[in-house]
């Protein structure tokens, strides 16, 4: 598989697990029913995503930038859709997080591009 697919499955992982979370608030404790099967749905796709990209990433790589993005996006999600205001802090710890992504995938040479 080459680069650009393996990477286009992690992003696909990535937006999975930002819907199913975002679909997690709207269960309100998995007593919606619609919201619930879409967590369920969307967290399945995206480990299937996500392990089908271990063929080709190291682990701990792959987990680095899925968290990653993860967190800042659904840290966006849940700053646009339900206003949940984060503090200076916590925006400087989001941007260290994707520093931290940015510097293992531009001088590891753990990952492999």
């Amino acid at each position: 598989m080459n680069p650009a697919a393996v990477y286009g499955l992690l992003v696909a992982a990535i937006v999975l697990e930002v819907i199913g979370t975002t679909a997690l608030q709207l269960s309100q404790q998995f007593t919606r029913l619609g919201p619930t099967a879409l967590v369920v749905a969307c967290y399945g796709a995206a480990f299937y995503c996500l392990s089908l990209t271990l063929k080709h990433i190291p682990v701990g790589i792959v987990y680095a930038i899925w968290s990653a993005l993860g967190i800042v996006l659904i840290s966006s999600v849940g700053f646009v859709f339900f206003k949940q205001r984060l503090d200076t802090p916590a925006i400087i710890g989001l941007g260290l997080i994707v520093t931290g992504v940015v510097v293992v995938n531009l001088f590891s040479k753990t990952v492999s591009h």
